[in-house]
């Protein structure tokens, strides 16, 4: 409910609304589905890819989302810099609830247990059936260190903005890094920061962007 709360009354995403029609959503950390349903009714056009890794929360979101029809692509697994086979990590991380939990690679010991399937984002593109992503949404508990990490060079010019959940000075660095032959508008809301109009830049010049900022959403559970 607290995340119900923070898309539907206070309207988390309301900034992302001025965005013209955009046709595809790639929606990593989809949780039960809340935001996506809010961006295919915010976007009658588009079409959303939902990436959510705990079984739960997926069986949930596929019953949020079943009266959008095949305008959902519901994958159950996660966001990762590579395909790969991942470990599921719940209850260790902020106040341990559902929404928190992690992905981390399997340790030796653990490779012959059933994991969580991972994609890059390239490969989730490719699967959607687009050429390019206008809305990147990412809440993934960190794994944005990962995300974002030297192979994001591969596809970040496929996006045209992103709305990101950033987890610790660390991820920020690390995200910033990765966007710095991009040229795009800073926007920050609450806990959210936007990245609007990525485009490769053409030439070499500072990558000091001028922040703007949405009217923020009022403080209460992340």
């Amino acid at each position: 409910m607290s995340v119900f709360d923070q898309i539907f009354i206070h309207q988390e995403y309301s900034c992302l609304q001025e965005l013209k029609e955009p046709s595809l959503v790639l929606d990593l950390g989809a949780n039960v589905g809340f935001s996506a349903a809010y961006f295919l009714s915010v976007f009658p056009r588009a079409r959303v890819v939902a990436v959510e890794p705990d079984a739960g929360n997926v069986a949930i979101c596929r019953a949020n989302l079943s009266p959008y029809g095949d305008r959902v692509l519901l994958l159950h697994g996660a966001a990762w810099s590579r395909p790969a086979t991942l470990r599921l990590l719940k209850g260790t991380f902020r106040d341990g609830r559902e929404w928190s939990s992690q992905v981390d690679e399997l340790i030796e010991e653990e490779r012959t247990s059933v994991g969580v399937q991972a994609w890059d984002v390239g490969s989730l593109i490719d699967m959607s059936g687009g050429s390019t992503v206008d809305l990147l949404k990412v809440d993934i508990e960190r794994a944005e260190l990962s995300v974002f990490s030297a192979s994001a060079s591969s596809w970040l010019h496929r996006v045209r903005n992103i709305c990101i959940e950033l987890h610790g000075k660390d991820c920020e660095e690390v995200f910033l890094a990765a966007l710095k032959d991009f040229d795009y508008e800073l926007e920050h809301s609450g806990e959210l920061t936007i990245c609007r109009n990525l485009r490769v830049r053409k030439t070499p010049q500072n990558n000091d962007h001028i922040p703007t900022k949405c009217s923020p959403r009022p403080d209460g559970d992340n």
